[in-house]
């Protein structure tokens, strides 16, 4: 698939052939599936938690003797049926991360980007530079490549160049900055544009082709 790369003001300058491999690979819904449900899952803390019968203060005495009174035998205060009582079968400490094979998760990277390649959702560019970390000069960039829509910039290796440009897209809302070698199903299906400049489909193409 041959596209054309673009510098910071949108304008072509050379054309590239995207790597087959990678960018026109049999597209598999469901691994898209399952490697975005892993990755949501593995984010989850699982540090939910409420209080049984026998976590609860007080109820240390049985509120009134079990015969005579009329009413229901009772055996503590703290008992799930009373106001104040422990709670039941409610929310306990759990691990919900999900195994997947490496295998499997770049292949559904590569379905992914098949996905937004075939739609023309990606941008090669030549490099990525600023004159100085500024959000002005970064909304322009922005605006010259993709308009309106939300941006997934990938980003070669963190230097000072990234650090330079990471200052200058921190305050707008819909760019987001990834280093190539975290490139993820869950960012890659949340933006509408995805920038690739050359050096990062570079390393991209090393792992992933």
């Amino acid at each position: 698939m041959k596209v054309d790369v673009v510098n910071i003001e949108g304008k072509k300058v050379q054309s590239v052939d995207l790597p087959a491999k990678i960018f026109e690979a049999p597209v598999n819904t469901s691994l898209m599936h399952q490697a975005y449900v892993r990755q949501i899952a593995n984010a989850r803390l699982g540090t939910h938690k409420t209080k049984t019968r026998s976590e609860v203060s007080g109820g240390g005495r049985k509120p009134w003797r079990q015969k005579g009174t009329g009413r229901a035998r009772q055996g503590s205060i703290r008992a799930p049926q009373w106001v104040g009582g422990g709670g039941v079968h409610t929310p306990r400490p759990r691990d919900y991360s999900q195994k997947m094979p490496r295998k499997m998760r770049r292949a559904a990277l590569r379905s992914a980007l098949s996905v937004k390649a075939a739609d023309q959702e990606i941008l090669i560019l030549d490099e990525i530079a600023l004159s100085e970390p500024k959000t002005r000069e970064m909304a322009q960039v922005k605006n010259n490549l993709a308009g309106e829509s939300s941006v997934l910039l990938i980003i070669p290796e963190k230097n000072e160049i990234f650090d330079q440009i990471h200052k200058a897209a921190n305050n707008i809302p819909d760019v987001k900055l990834l280093n190539a070698n975290y490139m993820n199903i869950r960012d890659l299906l949340g933006f509408e544009k995805v920038i690739i400049p050359l050096a990062a489909l570079e390393v991209i193409e090393s792992y992933l082709g």
